[in-house]
This record gives C-alpha cells, sequence and structure tokens, in this order.
C-alpha cells in the first residue's frame, strides 16, 4: 500500500515520487499554453545505496527540497541519475552536487557534454553508462536504456529490473498538474487528461516517432508493470497498455480514430462561414468526430494535437499579402516540423483578386509524407457564391466517403 512522507508518495517498493505541480506558468518552454499547469516529477529509491533519479524544474524546487529532505532523512545520497538534462529537470543539479559533494552522478556520454555547456562544470564522480548496462544498489537494480531523440540526444530510461518499473523521461508524460491524483487509474483519464497527453506528445515528441520505435524494440519483452514519467501521472496495471497503444499509433502516424480536423483562419469572416458550413455538412451526413479551431485565436499545439488525432485535415484560409495568412503558415510549419503525415487531406483558399491561399497550403501538404488529397480544392473570391454551395456539398461527400 503506497504511504506518505508528507507529500511525498512510496509507490513501491521504497520507491519515492517526490514531484511538484506548477500552476504558475501560462507557457511550457515560453511557447505552448498550459492552462492547466504542468507536473514535474522525480524519484528516489532507498536501498542499501540510495539513489536520486532526476530533480526538476526551478518554478518547483521548494517543494522538491522539501519532498527531498523527508524521503531520504539523514541519509546520503549515493547516486543521481539524470535521464534528462533539460532544465525543467536540472535546475537542483548544482544543489544536489553541493549538498552531497561525494554523490556519484550516472549518465551517457552526451548527458556529461551538456552538463558542461550548461552548468560549465564536470561532477567530481562519474558513471558513464552505456545501454543496457546495469547498477546495483543492494536489493534494487538498474538498468539503463539509451532513448536518443526521444525528445533530446541524451535522454535514457531507467528500468527497475526487480519490481519491473521503468524511468521513462519525457516519454508518457502529459500537461495538466497532477492536482493530488499520481497515478492514471485514479481520474478518467479519457475525460480529464488525454487531450493535453496527446498534445504534450505531438508537440514534444511527435517530429520522433522513429526514435520511439526504436526504444520500443530496446524494450521488446521487458516486463514493465509501472511507468514513471518525468511530466503527468505515473502508470500502471491495466493503464499501461492503454498509453503503451496509444503510442504505438502516434508513434507510427496511424490515426487514433476517423475524424475531420478543420482548421481554418478568416479576416473578415467569410471563410470562417465556408469552414462551419463545411463542419455543420459532414455532421449531417454522420460523421460524429469534427473539431473546428480558429488558428487565428488558438495556438498552433491544438491543430497539431487533432491532426495527431484524427484521419482527416481540412485546412482554409485567405491570400494575405499574396501568400497566405500568418496563422495558416504558422500551422502548416508546425505540420512540417512535427513531421504529420499520412492523413487525408482538403484544402479551400479564399482570395478578393488573385487567390494564391490554396495552392499554397496544397502544395505544402501534399509535400508531407504518405498524404492524401481527398476532392477537389474549393476555391473562392472573397466568398462563397451561391453557385459554390454544391462544390462545398461535392467536398463534404468526398470526406465522408474517405472515413469509410
Amino acid at each position: 500500500m503506497d504511504h506518505t512522507r508528507e507529500n511525498a508518495v512510496c509507490i513501491r517498493d521504497d520507491i519515492f515520487w517526490i514531484g511538484g505541480d506548477d500552476r504558475t506558468a501560462s507557457l511550457f518552454e515560453r511557447s505552448m499554453p498550459i492552462p492547466e499547469g504542468v507536473s514535474y516529477n522525480s524519484y528516489v529509491i532507498l536501498d542499501e545505496k540510495t539513489c536520486l533519479l532526476d530533480t526538476c524544474d526551478i518554478s518547483v524546487a521548494p517543494k522538491f527540497w522539501k519532498n527531498f529532505r523527508n524521503v531520504i532523512g539523514d541519509r546520503k545520497l549515493d547516486y543521481l541519475v539524470i535521464d534528462h538534462m533539460e532544465p525543467d529537470h536540472g535546475a537542483a543539479i548544482m544543489q544536489i552536487l553541493e549538498a552531497y559533494p561525494e554523490v556519484t552522478v550516472i549518465g551517457n556520454t552526451k548527458t556529461f557534454d551538456m552538463m558542461e555547456n550548461f552548468y560549465h562544470m564536470r561532477p567530481k564522480n562519474v558513471l558513464v553508462v552505456e545501454n543496457g548496462q546495469e547498477l546495483c544498489l543492494g536489493k534494487h537494480t538498474l538498468r539503463f536504456y539509451l532513448a536518443v531523440m526521444v525528445h533530446w540526444p541524451e535522454v535514457m530510461f531507467t528500468y527497475d529490473v526487480g519490481c519491473s518499473t521503468l524511468f521513462s523521461a519525457d516519454a508518457f508524460g502529459t500537461f495538466k498538474a497532477l492536482s493530488g491524483a499520481i497515478y492514471a487509474d485514479e481520474v478518467d483519464f479519457d475525460k480529464e487528461y488525454l487531450s493535453e497527453a496527446r498534445r504534450y506528445y505531438a508537440n514534444m515528441v511527435g517530429r520522433f516517432g522513429s526514435k520511439i520505435q526504436k526504444v520500443f524494440e530496446k524494450l521488446e519483452g521487458v516486463q514493465i508493470d509501472m511507468i514513471c514519467p518525468l511530466h503527468g501521472p505515473i502508470w500502471r496495471g491495466e493503464s499501461i497498455g492503454y498509453i503503451m497503444e496509444k503510442y504505438i499509433l502516434w508513434s507510427t502516424y496511424e490515426p487514433e480514430e476517423k475524424g475531420v480536423l478543420i482548421a481554418y483562419a478568416s479576416m473578415y469572416g467569410n471563410t470562417a462561414d465556408i469552414a462551419e458550413r463545411l463542419a455543420m455538412m459532414l455532421r449531417q451526413k454522420g460523421v460524429s468526430k469534427v473539431d473546428v479551431f480558429d488558428v487565428t485565436s488558438v495556438h498552433p499545439s491544438y491543430v497539431i494535437a487533432d491532426a495527431f488525432r484524427f484521419s482527416n485535415i481540412v485546412l482554409a484560409a485567405p491570400t494575405y499579402n499574396n501568400h497566405l495568412h500568418p496563422s495558416m503558415k504558422a500551422v502548416l510549419d508546425e505540420m512540417e516540423i512535427m513531421t504529420v503525415q499520412n492523413r487525408g487531406f482538403s484544402v479551400i483558399g479564399n482570395g478578393s483578386w488573385v487567390p494564391q491561399a490554396a495552392r499554397i497550403i496544397e502544395e505544402s501538404l501534399s509535400a508531407l509524407k504518405d498524404m492524401r488529397k481527398v476532392g477537389e480544392t474549393l476555391v473562392v473570391k472573397s466568398s462563397l457564391q451561391p453557385s459554390q454551395t454544391a462544390d462545398l456539398e461535392k467536398l463534404a461527400k468526398d470526406i465522408v466517403a474517405s472515413l469509410n
């Protein structure tokens, strides 16, 4: 049974979660909105040798230190494992080294290269590990798996052999504060977390699908009873199969479900009207999964998340300065960066004298891997003309047919 040392939680066999929630930051990495906050997780193993797995972000440093002190007490810290050197997990590294100068820091070659770049130092005692190398703490034996580019080059996973627990760095994480729910099975994950888990994956790890597949190959045949990520809840029991299935779909760029993402930019409401009319037509034809985004008022990360979710994408935008509306251009840039692929796509372009938007959108989407055009591109001048209603209806029918 789990027990706590104040806000630290023993999750199994002398392994403690010592994380904390940050609800003060509005942007993750000064880029992506996190309106519901984010958690930063660290873990401690108490054995013959003590081990801390990653530190924390500066925003939760006081919570980290309080929880860490409550767990380790008067014991010395023998090992610090750095699965990920990104500063949101390494803000307390220097303080750990000051408090425990004899600690042995464990990482791979790239870990210590990055440490020198960030902190201009190399710890006194280091253990440079390779893929598959093991370390005995007493009852617990740790095995290290290099997880290159998931999502930084130095990332590695740490596996506790005896209790089948995987410390997975940023993989299997999610945006959103935990609010006391340490485990994924303590909440209705589909309702409360899935959209933020998907948005986290698509925008943090999405472009590295092949790298995730390589890590899965390394872990093939390994018994995993618990997954401990650096963000979000811990996975255990049946929930492990749930998140694994999601990661297999996302990392192979297979749609989660048949449905339609409609994203539009609109200057004066005419393109927005077309997008909304298309959404209504699709609903009337029995398509139950339709999401509509105004890209001028929503962050691209939400659009990218739905691009990973749904089988079909419709982009609609006006011409702007003989090019493309900048908000739609930002979405297309992100789709390229995050390697959106293997989707059906449809295009709607607007322009009052020399429409260019449709051409630019179509060229951009066609350049992505394994994309399939659905229906004829619809080009309007200023607004949808009465004679073009049938064309929009035909596009809706073609999209529905592609879903079947």
